[in-house]
């Protein structure tokens, strides 16, 4: 174990020590030995020539040195050992601890650690092989704690001062969260040097936790029961009552217990002192009715019921549960006065009323509920309950009667829709009460038709407006895949021309990235997300140059008509995306009429002096240009008439439409400021309606001019210095290698910051133009377009993002452009082009 540095250290020093001095000892003790027993026999056989007692006894006392030595020698080998082994021991124990340990000096540096430490830390492998940590890793560990650093300190202070004192955290870092102790303990024998232990206690806090909210639940439950408990013991005295109990003798719960005596509470007390006084003569449980003393001298009827329990220890003590009766009957006479104020206001109640009788007849109803099903009361009388239910909400409502019947009480009230004469349909909340004593049942009714069809709506809005931000969430991130798909084919198609092998495969891609897109902005049109470039428009000739391709796109078999309006007022739309409406239009009119048909476009002039509802949104007065789409189709059901406009829902079969091509249609037809609504019939046709307010033809116009013969053949070369800031890598490699190409300096960064730092570097004098993508982590294209212009506030910017240009109005300004995600070589060559020259 390498990391047993200090231990290492401690043990083998004192043991080289020993060691070296053991060895040298019993080195010179065996010399000395040898020597001595060689002089020993020397002297012997001197003696035996006659030596002299004196140098006998002092070679004898040489060997006894010399073997003293040689056992003090054999001694220190024995102890080193002994402390090797304890060395070995004390390793195994501190390594298969299964809490952190960690062993400082006097200047917290470390000196050991046991590798639970290391796992339970978040210590890099770099810092473990140097170890430059010490006990500020714990620190780490809890970082989220704003006061870590502070209670680490102090730990550490209370352990240099020889004090051991330990704490308790909460760790929220994922890898490491629970509750840990942290102990530090000064090292006894060495000065300032603390051993900390971290030990997961999580399962411990968890149980006690547990353990203390399960006694604080039950002391709660019994101190807020609705009944008194008592228990007394065998003189009489308190030795257990709930709140509820002291609360109704007016007494502290305190000083109840184990001082003051049953009695003292009892009206009339029965004589002698057992505790179970109210227990007749050897009963072991009865239940009594008697008066109590009550909080500010009055009393109340309560009904005890008291059982006898014998303890291990032979002794006997009395257990109670407390009614107070005077309670229950207020309650009695309180549910009677309701009673009565119901039959009272009976006929006055603003909701409807029944009372049906065990067979299922209605015996009385109240003038609202006979309102409510226009119908008189005396009409409703002895008429079945069930005649009124609807069909899908019958079985239940009778099941749920039946089980009233059975004593069974009704738990929650039921959503029920009632059928009067004709279509009449109802829809009411149920809350139904059974009479025991007759067998009637009083069935409530509140009408909620109103409620329910608010509540639909709110629901639809609120599922469309979720969707159409996920819409608009995918769109933006499907249009930085797209810009790559398509920029990299524009690359390809520079080096594989027509003829190549290759070009067939990169046009098929091409093609399939702009469907792509097409679809990218049918989820930007449904969500009311894209940029709509407006212009005053006649209708008439939107449709005039629109009618070839909408013959070509219904077939043959399917009769075109369109209708022009005289005098038809203009209308400000942007036109691309007027012409998507009326072929999407066409197409699921085509469509709808599988077997021919006639498709009839009529426009004309619509005035409303008053606000029109419709496709439950309110259309406000004013002057309206109307154009109906009408069909000789299949029509469209009631089932999915409520769906027809959600995004992704469809009828026909997988794979033959998206389900996004009336969703689109009334996007765009509500961001260009109109209505929509739909008039259909099953088996006849549907005609679907679109309102667009009249504009004056001074109104400005949105978009750009349009280009120039002379713009086709433009050159789109350039030597400028560009900064390009790009977070998406594929996106950003394109648009470099799209701009090198035409000659400019591209300078790349991958994000905002990065891109802060070149500017800084390169200067103002030698970056021309930046281009910066909007949505970037950490530092977004507006924050590092602001930080620039602050140096140079005359910079030319593009903004490029999969988002709208309308996202963007709070940071337009002058020379700030826009380039619209996904974009094509040529496009950004252009876009580059022309903000250069301005």
């Amino acid at each position: 174990m390498d990391n047993l540095d200090f231990i290492n250290r401690h043990h083998n020093r004192r043991a080289a020590y020993h060691s070296q001095k053991a060895r040298k000892s019993l080195s010179a003790a065996v010399i000395v030995s040898i020597m001595a027993l060689y002089f020993v026999l020397v002297l012997f056989v001197v003696q035996m020539a006659h030596v002299d007692d004196a140098t006998i006894w002092i070679s004898i006392l040489v060997f006894i040195t010399a073997t003293l030595v040689a056992f003090v020698a054999k001694r220190a080998q024995h102890l080193q050992a002994k402390q090797e082994k304890e060395l070995v021991l004390l390793k195994e124990v501190l390594e298969g601890s299964r809490g952190g340990r960690l062993i400082t000096d006097s200047a917290d540096n470390t000196l050991y650690y046991n590798q639970r430490f290391v796992e339970l830390c978040p210590i890099n492998q770099e810092d473990i092989k140097k170890k430059s940590f010490h006990y500020e890793a714990l620190v780490d560990m809890f970082c989220e704690n704003d006061q870590a650093t502070a209670l680490f300190s102090a730990l550490s202070d209370q352990a240099h001062r020889g004090l051991t004192d330990a704490m308790e955290l909460y760790c929220e870092q994922r890898d490491y969260e629970g509750w840990y102790n942290v102990t530090a303990q000064p090292v006894a024998g060495h000065a300032g040097f603390i051993h900390w232990r971290v030990d997961n206690v999580t399962d411990k806090y968890t149980a006690d936790r547990a353990v203390r909210e399960e006694r604080e639940n039950l002391i709660d439950f019994t101190d807020n029961a609705p009944v008194g408990f008592f228990s007394v013991n065998k003189d009489g005295r308190f030795v257990f009552a709930n709140a509820t109990f002291a609360r109704w003798i007016g007494a502290d719960l305190k000083s109840l217990l184990n001082k003051e005596h049953l009695h003292t509470y009892l009206a009339d007390p029965p004589a002698g002192g057992a505790p179970y006084d109210l227990v007749e003569n050897g009963a072991e449980t009865q239940i009594v009715d008697v008066e109590m003393k009550g909080a500010n001298g009055k009393t109340f009827l309560a009904s005890i019921s008291q059982s006898i329990v014998h303890e291990e220890d032979g002794s006997v003590s009395s257990r109670a549960v407390v009614h107070d009766l005077t309670s229950e009957r207020e309650m009695r006479r309180a549910l009677k006065a309701s009673e009565d104020r119901f039959k009272r206001f009976y006929e006055e109640a603003p909701l409807g009323i029944i009372l049906v009788n065990k067979d299922g007849l209605i015996e009385d109803c109240n003038s609202e509920f006979a309102r409510m099903m226009e119908q008189n009361p005396s009409d409703l009388e002895k008429k079945h309950f069930k005649l009124l239910l609807d069909e899908k909400d019958r079985d239940a409502v009778l099941s749920a009667m039946e089980g009233m019947q059975q004593g069974q009480p009704m738990a929650d009230s039921m959503e029920v829709s009632l059928k009067g004469d004709g279509d009449l349909q109802v829809t009411t909340q149920l809350h139904a009460r059974r009479f025991t004593d007759s067998g009637s049942t009083v069935l409530h009714f509140i009408n909620i038709t109103e409620k329910k069809s608010l509540e639909e709506q709110f629901v639809q809005s609120q599922k469309m407006q979720a969707v159409g931000q996920l819409a608009g969430g995918i769109a933006h991130d499907f249009n930085n895949l797209l810009t790559a798909i398509i920029g990299f084919c524009d690359l390809l198609l520079l080096r594989h021309r027509a003829g190549d092998p290759s070009f067939g495969d990169i046009m098929q891609i091409k093609q399939n990235s702009n469907r792509a897109a097409n679809l990218v902005r049918q989820l930007l049109a449904f969500s009311r997300q894209q940029t709509l470039r407006q212009r005053v428009h006649d209708m008439t000739d939107i449709l005039t140059e629109l009618s070839h391709l909408l013959r070509r796109l219904i077939g043959a078999n399917i009769e075109l008509e369109i209708i022009h309006g005289s005098n038809l007022g203009l209308i400000k739309v942007d036109e691309v995306q007027m012409e998507q409406v009326m072929i999407n239009l066409a197409v699921n009119a085509r469509d709808a009429m599988d077997g021919g048909g006639k498709l009839t476009i009529t426009t004309e002039n619509f005035t409303n002096k008053r606000s029109k509802t419709m496709m439950e949104e309110k259309m406000p007065p004013g002057h309206w240009i109307l154009i109906k789409v009408q069909d000789t189709g299949c029509g469209i059901s009631d089932k999915h008439m409520g769906h027809i406009l959600e995004p992704f829902f469809t009828t026909k079969d997988v794979g033959q439409g998206t389900g996004l091509g009336l969703a689109t249609v009334y996007g765009i037809i509500r961001q260009s400021g109109g209505f929509l609504d739909i008039d259909t019939t099953v088996g006849k046709g549907t005609t679907f309606l679109i309102y667009l307010p009249k504009s004056n033809e001074t109104d400005e116009e949105a978009d750009e001019p349009n280009a120039s013969p002379e713009a086709f053949n433009k050159d789109l070369t350039g030597t400028e210095c560009i900064l390009l800031v790009e977070d998406e890598d594929a996106v950003r490699t394109f648009s470099q290698r799209a701009l090198a190409n035409k000659g400019y300096d591209v300078i790349c960064a991958e994000n905002g910051e990065a891109a802060l730092e070149i500017y800084e570097q390169e200067g103002q004098k030698t970056i021309d133009l930046l281009i910066t993508d909007v949505v970037m982590p950490s530092m977004d294209g507006p924050t590092l377009a602001q930080r620039i212009r602050q140096h140079s506030p005359n910079m030319k910017i593009i903004f490029m993002s999969g988002y709208t240009e309308d996202k963007l109005k709070d940071y337009m300004g002058d020379n700030i452009f826009f380039l619209p995600k996904p974009f094509t070589l040529k496009v950004l060559a252009e876009k580059v082009k022309d903000v250069l020259e301005k």
